[in-house]
């Protein structure tokens, strides 16, 4: 059984998320103030990553909720999928681990275990779950783009390969160096909550969002601030 780690004092972490917005806003450097704040208010290293994770300066927060788009509205295009972004997003909250609903729109996960993913039966559930999820809203074409580094890319693409054919949805995977190179100049929508990807591009969808919202996923929800 998953061990779902104490939460912060709901109070106390709103607080310091008003701290770090505040001086966000102001063009104080990120890490810095995450370190001034987290300080302040004596956060351990699992609030101070939900506060990275999920607070962001008001105009950059708005700048990216414009660029956000249901897949209902993608209007059929061809879709990329950044993989372990979302895969791991989705085995966090299905597990019951905390996400953080971020103030520019996006849902994410907070548990840092991207070094440490392996491949599972919580990956393989919700592996099919992302896939029938495509297939019910008529993607066209979807290419899921794994970091080869990362242990077991080349298995997990496969079996991403076929999982798509069982469900009968048109596409790809593939573990490549580096993914971000491919989701940049793709002719497409990208999936993704990684805030490089969504700062760099026109529109972005989020799909592990979606999904957790639909399926109600056992996660622990935080919404720690406002949106801006």
């Amino acid at each position: 059984m998953t061990r779902i780690p104490p939460l912060p004092d709901p109070a106390i972490l709103r607080q310091a998320a008003g701290d770090f917005r505040f001086l966000l806003d102001r063009g104080y450097p990120r890490q810095a103030g995450l370190v001034l704040v987290g300080n302040r208010y004596g956060l351990d290293r699992s609030a101070r990553q939900m506060l990275h994770r999920g607070v962001f300066a008001a105009d950059k927060a708005r700048e990216r909720r414009a660029k956000l788009r249901l897949l209902t509205e993608a209007g059929g295009e061809p879709l990329a999928v950044d993989g372990h972004n979302v895969l791991i997003t989705l085995e966090c909250a299905f597990r019951g681990l905390p996400v953080i609903v971020g103030d520019d729109g996006f849902i994410r996960d907070v548990a840092q275990i991207s070094r440490a993913f392996r491949v599972n039966r919580d990956t393989e559930r919700v592996l099919e779950l992302l896939a029938y999820y495509l297939k019910e809203h008529h993607v066209s074409r979807v290419t899921v783009l794994y970091d080869a580094p990362m242990s077991k890319s080349g298995d997990l693409a496969r079996r991403t390969r076929e999982v798509f054919e069982e469900v009968g949805l048109a596409g790809e995977a593939r573990a490549v160096p580096v993914p971000e190179q491919e989701l940049l100049t793709f002719p497409g929508l990208v999936a993704t909550s990684d805030t490089h990807l969504i700062d760099a591009r026109e529109i972005i969808v989020d799909v592990a969002g979606e999904i957790i919202r639909r399926e109600r996923a056992q996660g622990n929800f935080i919404q720690i601030i406002e949106l801006a």
